[in-house]
């Protein structure tokens, strides 16, 4: 069979940026270099929530989990010497995709491209973030007034970019079955385009170019024939939707497309050679069945459960895609699958749950009512804490993690501080003093004249992308801009869904739940308390709660009192918590790398409040030197992805507990 008669590959990304625009752009031509057909931007997590380098709760997070973009100057760096006019770039963006995406265009201009002629994706989901990674800033109804301002700007003016890019990735990470992922996400599609099409922006002959424009991006976890059913299954309600809601009779205009990102949740940092099969298997549900082919595909590292991957890690994952598309035959064959009534059958399955539970939600009335209620969050906290309990008691089995366990010593991880890449601690600074020149630079009323024509569209009906589109090219930066928008809309903090969260373990005599009841008890009884009190924190700007959430509901389990606010606090908002409350123990949960300097923040305010007897332990993807460092600045224990029993966890918490208040150690076993 000649080249010319196999099936295009899928666009080969990897997901990159790191510390500087300069240092991601090398990055980005290097990956290119090698064979990389797509770009898939990864932007740190103050330009993820709106906030510039120099504010309190950027400190320890710039450049940690991606590339700090705070203005045009930093885009054209970022983009140098790459020609977007013919580039495919995926920008996992969000609350200020709006934003970044005017960013893109105006380098893109500045190159001398047509805009007609960019093809790439905003993430732009604000759903999902509500629900699992919580980079959200506005309420529901102006984070959707946003999406649609962007989806009519685009169709009309950067006709081949997809806007929004409907997001169950992360969903499955914060615990979601297949069929919670299917109808969150369709659910959320249903939603936006619903507002499209009741903005009166777009012309009903036009309404089948949105809907072409919808692309989704989704997980796909080990158990791969059950997630090549569910891509299936996707496809099917999408195209039922599509042309049973909004009357799309193009059968091109109906197809499903998505891009995919293997799961990260299931990668262990036991054992870690282990997730490059996983990966493998998880890349084969999102590219065996051609009916279900993934239009894009970017795969994790190795070793992203220890750390930020290196770059040879990066290649290595681009390598497993181009093995699979040039080397094998699986380009070559029609679907394999078709005509298989096991499939059938399964894919069937997952679409009559899935249509009930979009019934479901429908009835509450749709996808935003149903994340202020509380609903879908409430499902996804009680869905991981069931998986969770499944894999604790070893009847979902890992291994290397509660199955084969003995290991020989990996030479992959004999130098763990080698092992990942580490940001230098002195790029945030580097970061700062160059936002304070740009500031210093630019012509100042341009800026604040532009500003002001955004917060008047915003507090109007107009769109904002033009006004937007006008604040990049006045050298507005990312805080200003979020600032601008959050004065007229507001912020929303979404619900954690953690009180409302059905017990996942039972605590019937004799088990370990049970074991380390008694020891919650006996510990409140000796100290004189009602309750042990334990306050959960989440410092800086991380919003991956979902390991927060599971230690939240299991100690409310074992008898704790448990005090969590949720995302998105600074170290003194969580000092003063912690003193109000009169906690016996702080717990805080970071993975985005900003430990290293939060942690040692919370831990002297207690010191000077006088509340250094509080022990203070510390979660999350510490690698070893640092949880070394943590320890011995007063950290009372340090729990990483290794760490998976969290009922054994809890009775680790109440032991320092003790210790802290010089009790004798409890013979209870937990």
């Amino acid at each position: 069979m000649t080249e010319r008669q196999k099936d295009r590959p899928w666009l080969m990304r990897t997901y990159a940026g790191h510390s500087t625009a300069e240092a991601s752009n090398e990055l980005y031509r290097r990956n290119l270099a090698k064979g990389q057909t797509g770009l898939s931007v990864a932007f740190d997590l103050p330009t993820q929530t709106g906030y510039d380098p120099d504010h309190v709760l950027a400190r320890g997070e710039v450049g940690r989990v991606g590339v700090p973009v705070s203005h045009l100057g930093d885009m054209r760096r970022l983009f140098q010497d790459i020609p977007l006019e013919q580039m495919n770039t995926s920008m996992t963006i969000n609350a200020t995709a709006m934003w970044l995406l005017a960013l893109y265009q105006v380098v893109a201009e500045e190159q001398g491209a047509d805009p007609g002629k960019l093809q790439g994706t905003t993430q732009n989901d604000i759903v999902k973030e509500y629900l699992s990674r919580g980079t959200h800033v506005f309420p529901p109804g102006p984070s959707l007034r946003l999406t649609t301002d962007m989806i009519t700007y685009t169709v009309n003016h950067i006709p081949k970019w997809n806007p929004i890019n409907i997001c169950s990735y992360h969903l499955q990470e914060a615990g979601a079955t297949p069929v919670q992922e299917i109808a969150y996400a369709m659910s959320t599609a249903v939603a936006v385009l619903d507002a499209v099409r009741d903005s009166g922006q777009v012309p009903e002959e036009k309404f089948g170019d949105v809907v072409a424009r919808i692309s989704f991006f989704v997980n796909a976890g080990v158990r791969f024939v059950e997630e090549m059913c569910k891509m299936r299954a996707f496809g099917r309600i999408w195209d039922q939707v599509t042309r049973e809601r909004y009357g799309v009779t193009d059968p091109k205009r109906r197809r499903f497309r998505y891009g995919v990102q293997v799961n990260s949740l299931g990668l262990t940092e036991a054992q870690p050679e282990n997730n490059v099969q996983r990966i493998v298997l998880e890349m084969l549900a999102v590219t065996l069945s051609k009916d279900a082919r993934a239009r894009a595909v970017q795969l994790p590292a190795w070793n992203e459960a220890l750390g930020l991957p290196r770059p040879w890690d990066q290649q290595w994952s681009l390598r497993i895609q181009q093995v699979l598309a040039h080397e094998s035959d699986l380009l070559e064959y029609e679907d394999i699958f078709a005509g298989s009534h096991v499939i059938e059958a399964k894919v069937d399955e997952l679409v009559t749950d899935s249509l009930a539970e979009i019934d479901r939600i429908q009835q509450m009335g749709g996808a935003m009512a149903a994340v202020e209620s509380g609903y879908l969050k409430s499902e996804l906290v009680s869905s991981h804490a069931a998986r969770r309990a499944r894999i604790e008691a070893g009847e979902e089995k890992i291994v290397g993690v509660n199955i084969y366990e003995t290991t020989e010593p990996s030479p992959l991880t004999a130098d763990l501080d080698a092992a990942i890449m580490t940001v230098d601690p002195e790029n945030e600074a580097r970061v700062v003093a160059a936002l304070h020149e740009w500031r210093d630079n630019r012509d100042e009323a341009r800026a604040t004249e532009a500003l002001a024509a955004l917060k008047k569209a915003a507090a109007g009906t107009r769109n904002m992308m033009e006004a937007t589109v006008e604040c990049a090219r006045a050298g507005v930066t990312t805080g200003e801009w979020a600032w601008a928008l959050r004065d007229v809309f507001g912020e929303f903090r979404a619900p954690t869904g953690v009180s409302s969260a059905p017990v996942a373990v039972n605590a019937e005599p004799g088990t370990p739940l049970a074991l380390v009841r008694e020891k919650v008890s006996r510990t409140a009884d000796d100290l004189g308390a009602g309750r042990l009190r334990l306050l959960v924190g989440k410092p800086g700007l991380d919003g991956h709660s979902n390991g927060a959430e599971q230690i939240a509901v299991r100690a409310r389990d074992a008898g704790f009192e448990v005090v969590y606010q949720g995302i998105r606090l600074t170290p003194e908002q969580i000092t003063d918590a912690a003193l109000a409350e009169d906690v016996h123990c702080v717990g805080l949960s970071i993975l985005s790398g900003s430990h290293a300097e939060l942690v040692p923040d919370v831990l002297n305010r207690l010191r000077e409040a006088g509340a250094a007897d509080i022990p203070v332990i510390a979660g999350g993807i510490i690698p070893p030197a640092d949880a070394t460092a943590l320890v011995a600045a007063g950290v009372a224990a340090v729990f990483t992805p290794k760490d998976f029993g969290i009922t054994e966890i809890i009775g680790r918490i109440v032991d320092e507990i003790r210790k802290a208040n010089k009790l004798d150690p409890l013979e209870v076993p937990a």
